[in-house]
């Protein structure tokens, strides 16, 4: 079977330091040139692109096989991806000086770095040397903290700015940073393929470029500096587990806007924009009067479910601190009559429903894992009494099974919480089953969605 005129077979493996990897020879550049200019030629239906493990040639890549001609390439740059593609994609001629033409050779340079690796692995096992993945593991946190010192001092929009002027000494006087450890942190982030170097002069790479400068195109600076707070949290598990709280804690009302509240809620912007759509297909907004977004942060949803539905209004409840971040966004998208702010306290306030306001369609999204089951229940039982008889309630959180093991993003997520927060956590279907019929609920259902949150969805009776 040939369901593409083309299969390319690209090695993208990354092996320890000092091995030879075609990651390690710049695998990652080629491959998404490869994707680009597949699009921008019209061929990606014509030509599958798979990224595998080692092919066997790493001391020369990168390498690519292409099927069904069986030809292999390697050392494959970037200035001869177009090559490829025209010549070989196009044309039906395979480029002759990037090709391997003797079989025999290329098979017996595979045997041979085969069996270098697995009596390298067998010397290992034998000296119980750990095994690599869990020292990369273990090793996690330096690349994390080269990264965040990064944004923190915003490197990669100094570089942008300084163009060819970009070396060592310059960037330290800009940044007011000491020399030698300014240089130190930048070969570090050449070595993560977010710089390059040439000549003493730094450039973004093709990540920083789009994400981690300012005016890049889908600029995350301010979504990823919420990671700054999480450090400092994270590295107080051990004495959360020792105390049995979290260190330090401060509720949300409390947290300085700008090194807290600002940098959070545009990293859930950021996410929730992407999400929403998703959302609101699969929650559904015909029907849909009042919407009561509890804890609704951005607004991202509520302006979702707004632009999907023209006759929705929607009541955005948050903290007064969030709410002129909401409000701004809200703005910007032309629906200010139709979507408005309530400030208050979602652990405690009632929402509504009391007096004729009753709301059609009540949404928490990322809320219950901050709260613990018993003020999850008493939140449920507040948004149903906010309920139109008939209403929903649609819930978007991790969702984990019985044992709290899987999914492993949410497993991870748990522990977010347990050094963020006084109860929160990520809870299994059968909890949230058992809230919402404690609640008052009925036709409870499971949506799974892409990505780590899940949608549970309930009807008031």
């Amino acid at each position: 079977m040939q369901p593409f005129r083309y299969h390319v077979l690209a090695c993208d493996q990354h092996k320890p330091d000092g091995l030879p990897c075609c990651k390690g020879h710049g695998a990652a550049e080629v491959i998404a040139l490869l994707r680009k200019e597949l699009a921008r030629l019209g061929l990606l239906d014509e030509v599958q692109v798979t990224v595998t493990g080692s092919l066997g040639l790493c001391e020369r890549g990168p390498n690519w096989v292409v099927y069904p001609d069986g030809v292999w390439y390697s050392g494959v740059t970037p200035a001869d991806v177009l090559e490829i593609v025209t010549e070989h994609f196009q044309q039906g001629k395979p480029v002759e000086r990037l090709r391997n033409p003797s079989e025999s050779s290329v098979k017996a340079e595979i045997i041979a770095n085969r069996n270098r690796m697995l009596g390298a692995q067998k010397a290992q096992d034998a000296a119980g040397v750990l095994p690599d993945d869990f020292q990369e593991l273990i090793r996690g946190y330096q690349s994390s903290r080269i990264v965040l010192t990064a944004i923190e001092l915003d490197i990669f929009s100094e570089v942008a700015r300084s163009g060819e002027q970009a070396n060592a000494t310059t960037l330290s006087n800009t940044l007011g940073t000491e020399a030698r450890g300014t240089e130190t942190l930048l070969n570090a982030l050449v070595a993560l393929s977010l710089l390059t170097k040439e000549g003493g002069v730094y450039a973004n790479g093709l990540v920083a470029t789009r994400y981690l400068a300012f005016g890049a195109p889908d600029d995350a600076r301010a979504a990823l500096k919420h990671n700054l707070s999480l450090w400092n949290t994270w590295s107080s598990l051990t004495d959360r587990l020792r105390t049995g709280k979290p260190v330090d804690f401060t509720s949300m009302a409390q947290r300085g806007a700008e090194d807290w509240t600002v940098p959070f809620i545009a990293a859930m912007h950021r996410n929730a924009a992407h999400r929403a759509p998703l959302v609101v297909r699969s929650v559904g907004a015909d029907g849909v009067r009042r919407l009561l977004d509890i804890g609704g942060g951005s607004g991202a949803y509520s302006i979702a479910f707004a632009q999907s539905n023209p006759t929705l209004s929607a009541d955005i409840f948050d903290l007064a601190t969030v709410l002129p971040i909401a409000e701004g966004h809200v703005a910007n998208a032309g629906l200010s009559a139709r979507v408005r702010t309530r400030a208050g306290d979602l652990t405690r306030d009632d929402f509504g429903g009391k007096s004729g306001d009753s709301y059609d369609l009540v949404l928490l999204s990322a809320i219950c894992h901050m709260l613990g089951p018993d003020e999850n229940l008493d939140l449920l039982k507040r948004a149903h009494a906010a309920l139109m008889p008939g209403g929903r309630v649609a819930i978007q959180d991790h969702v984990m099974n019985d044992n709290g093991t899987a999914p492993r993003a949410g497993a991870l997520f748990a522990i977010n919480m347990l050094v963020g927060t006084p109860n929160g956590s990520s809870f299994s279907l059968t909890q949230y089953r058992q809230w919402l019929v404690q609640a008052g609920f009925s036709d409870v259902q499971h949506v799974r969605l892409p990505g780590p949150n899940d949608l549970l969805l309930a009807r008031k009776a």
